[in-house]
C-alpha cells in the first residue's frame, strides 16, 4: 500500500490553514506550508502566517526558513519540502501540503526538473530596461500558459522566466516531470466568488488593524530592506511600500513624526492615500485569487468543497 500525502489548496482567504489543522488532527498529520512568502522570517501579518497558538501543537514545516534579504527559489523550496515529506513519512505520520502557491506544490508533487540555466547578466541588464508591462507582454508571447499563473507585476520573476525561455529556447510549461510515488489526495477550498471577496475584504481590514503597515515599515527601517526588494514580495508589501513612500518626498527616508514606534497606527490614519491604497489592494488581491484558481483548475484530481 502506497504512503499517502494530503494536499489542501485554494485561493487566498479560502480557509486553508484552519482546514489543515482539522485534517491533521484526524489523520495524525503534520503541515508543510506551500506559500512562497511564508518562508521568509519577519513577514508574518502580510503573509497571513499561522501563529504558534493557532497551530494547537500541530507541527508546521517551511515557515521562517529564509532571510528576506536573500532570494528564495522554487528549486530551494522543492528540496526542502521533499525532505520534510520524507521525514514525516518515516515517522509514520501524514504530510499535509497546504498553501496557495500552485507552482511550489506542483514542483514538489510532480517532481519538476528545472533547467539549469545560469544567470545571464547581459540579458538581465537588457530586460531591466523594459517596463514591467513590456516584460509581461513578452512572456505572454513566448509562454502564454505560464503567463496566466505568474504575478504580472513581479519584475524579478518575469525576468527570470524570460531568462530561462531565452536560454533554453523553450517555454517553461513542458518541464520534465518525475511524480512522487505516493497516493496523493487533493482537497480544494472555494466558497464562491461573492463569499470569497467578502472574506478578502474582511481579512485585509483585520491585517491592517493588526499592524501590517507597521510590519512593512519595520522591514524597511530595521531590517534595511529596500523599497524595490519589498515590492518583490507580492501585493500587500508592494501596495503598502508605495503608500509609505507617497507620504514622504524622499522615497528612501521615513522618519520624524512617522518614525517607527513614534506614531499612531497607520490602520487608523484614514487619509485619501490610505483609502485609495486599501481599495486598490482589495481589487488586486481578488484578481490574484482568480489567477490562483486558473492554476488549480488545471488539476482535475482536486475535489472542491
Amino acid at each position: 500500500m502506497k504512503q499517502k500525502i494530503i494536499v489542501i489548496v485554494g485561493p487566498t482567504a479560502s480557509g486553508k490553514s484552519d482546514c489543515a489543522i482539522t485534517v491533521a488532527k484526524q489523520v495524525n498529520g503534520e503541515v508543510i506550508s506551500a506559500d512562497s512568502r511564508q518562508v521568509y522570517r519577519g513577514m508574518d501579518i502580510g503573509t497571513g502566517k499561522i501563529t504558534k497558538k493557532e497551530m494547537v501543537d500541530i507541527p508546521h514545516h517551511l515557515l521562517d526558513v529564509a532571510s528576506p534579504k536573500r532570494q528564495f527559489t522554487v528549486v530551494q523550496y522543492q528540496k526542502l519540502a521533499s525532505k520534510a515529506i520524507q521525514d514525516i513519512l518515516k515517522r509514520e505520520k501524514v504530510p499535509i501540503l497546504c498553501g496557495g502557491t500552485g507552482l511550489y506544490i506542483d514542483a514538489v508533487l510532480e517532481g519538476w526538473e528545472f533547467p539549469k540555466t545560469p544567470i545571464d547578466k547581459t540579458l538581465r541588464k537588457n530586460l531591466e530596461k523594459k517596463t514591467t508591462e513590456e516584460l509581461f507582454d513578452e512572456l505572454k508571447k513566448h509562454d502564454p500558459e505560464f503567463s496566466k499563473t505568474i504575478d504580472h507585476n513581479n519584475r524579478r520573476r518575469l525576468i527570470r522566466a524570460l531568462e530561462i525561455i531565452t536560454t533554453t529556447n523553450e517555454p517553461i510549461t513542458p518541464l520534465k516531470k518525475h511524480p512522487l510515488p505516493y497516493t496523493i489526495e487533493y482537497i480544494g477550498l472555494f466558497p464562491g466568488w461573492e463569499v470569497l471577496q467578502e472574506k478578502i475584504k474582511k481579512r485585509l481590514k483585520e491585517r491592517l488593524n493588526q499592524g501590517m503597515i507597521e510590519e512593512v515599515q519595520h522591514l524597511h527601517e530595521k531590517e534595511k530592506l529596500s523599497w524595490k526588494r519589498l515590492e518583490s514580495f507580492g501585493l500587500e508589501y508592494r501596495y503598502i511600500s508605495r503608500y509609505l513612500r507617497s507620504r514622504h518626498s524622499d522615497p528612501e527616508m521615513i522618519e520624524g513624526e512617522e518614525s517607527l514606534g513614534n506614531r499612531r497606527s497607520f490602520a487608523h490614519a484614514q487619509d485619501d492615500n490610505f483609502i485609495t491604497m486599501k481599495n486598490d489592494l482589495e481589487k488586486a488581491i481578488i484578481h490574484y485569487a482568480k489567477r490562483q484558481m486558473t492554476w488549480f483548475k488545471r488539476n482535475k484530481r482536486i475535489k472542491w468543497f
